[in-house]
């Protein structure tokens, strides 16, 4: 079962995968490294998707979450990746930014 904190995790793997794709799909990188990555950040949409799926029928994260990582995920995966560190934040509102490692 996932937890949010895989997901999240997971999230921000996605989100280096495309960044990464961006980066060679932008210079004169290989094609192979082209595809991989592009093959990489397909495989690794679906599967986002899927256990965000899983994730809102077990109640982890909410709906709302799981449909912005579904959808948008698709063509920009760092607004899942948002989606969660915003999450995350509103379900613990309660923390100073100093104990979040934050100064």
């Amino acid at each position: 079962m996932p937890t949010f904190t895989q997901l999240k995790y997971l999230s921000f793997a996605h989100s280096a995968i495309y960044l990464s794709l961006l980066i060679v799909w932008l210079t004169p990188a290989s094609e192979e490294l082209k595809t991989v990555l592009g093959w990489a950040h397909g495989i690794g949409w679906i599967v986002m998707s899927l256990l965000c799926i899983l994730a809102v029928r077990l109640r982890v994260i909410p709906l709302p979450l799981a449909v912005l990582v579904a959808v948008v995920g698709g063509i920009g995966p760092f607004a899942g990746t948002a989606g969660f560190v915003f999450e995350e934040r509103r379900m613990h509102p309660a923390e100073a930014p100093a104990e979040r490692g934050m100064v």
